[in-house]
Formats: structure tokens, C-alpha cells, sequence
């Protein structure tokens, strides 16, 4: 099994800066936390030590998960138009006659639906990819099938 992690040059730097706030500002502020709530004694019944730790420990499995996706990225560059729909591409489409909806084809790391990215993994990710402008495609998800016609690609 393959550890790589696809993501684009842009989802790289936006995971670097989170590393680094994370290491150089968040770090140093919850171990003051934690400083600060031991002195106030009984670490037993100590709520904000409690919580101070568990801040911790979920801002420390981030880290974790930013150093390994940054360890073993593969980019996503931009290709020269083929005027297919691969991992990276930008897609136009819409869903008879409606409004277009424009997706950018990215990682699982870096999906955000509401911001216009999509995993390739996701049901509407691997129903485009492999397709063409014009071409009608079918995407189906766990509620039912639905298509869009390809309008165009970036």
C-alpha cells in the first residue's frame, strides 16, 4: 500500500504555514496553558490542566498529520491542456441546463467542496476524470444518479 499523498503546490504551502503556527505560536501557548493550571494544585479535579492536555494532545496528532503529508506528498501540478479531466484539472459543468458549477480536481487532503475542490476519490472526482468537454457523465453517489455535461476544462 501506497503512502503518498496527493495535493497541489497551493495545498502544500497552506499545510506548511499551518505546520509552522502550529510549532511556533499554538505549541508554546497551550504548554503555558498546562504551566499555568498546574499551579493552581490538585491536578486530579484540575479541569483546566484536563483540558490544557487535551489540547495538546489533538494540536500534537495535527502536527503528526502535517509531517507525514508533507513527508510523503506527491504535487498535483497544472498540466498543459489535454482537454481531458485528470487529477488537477479545473472542471466546468452543469446539470441540465442549471447554473455551472466549476471543481478543481485535488487530493482527499485538500477537498473542500464549498471552496470548489474536490478528491479525486469522491463519487463526482472519479465520475469526471478520463472524460471530455461535451461529454455527458453520470455521477453516482450513495442518494442516487445524477448527470452533468462537461462545459469545460482548465
Amino acid at each position: 500500500m501506497t503512502n503518498d499523498v496527493y495535493i497541489t503546490p497551493e495545498g502544500l504551502e497552506t499545510v506548511k504555514e499551518e505546520l509552522k503556527l502550529l510549532t511556533t505560536v499554538r505549541r508554546p501557548a497551550i504548554v503555558a496553558k498546562i504551566k499555568a493550571a498546574r499551579e493552581f494544585g490538585d491536578l486530579s479535579e484540575n479541569f483546566e490542566y484536563h483540558a490544557a492536555k487535551n489540547e495538546q494532545g489533538m494540536m500534537e496528532a495535527r502536527i503528526n498529520e502535517i509531517e507525514s503529508i508533507i513527508k510523503n506528498h506527491v504535487l498535483l501540478e497544472r498540466k498543459a491542456p489535454t482537454g481531458v479531466v485528470d487529477m488537477g484539472s479545473t472542471v466546468r459543468f452543469s446539470e441540465d441546463g442549471a447554473d455551472e458549477e466549476i471543481y478543481r480536481i485535488v487530493g482527499p487532503v485538500e477537498a473542500d467542496p464549498k471552496a470548489g475542490r474536490v478528491s479525486y476519490e469522491s463519487a463526482i472526482g472519479k465520475a469526471l476524470i478520463g472524460h471530455r468537454v461535451g461529454e455527458e457523465v453520470e455521477i453516482k453517489t450513495p442518494n442516487g444518479t445524477y448527470s452533468v455535461r462537461i462545459v469545460g476544462i482548465e
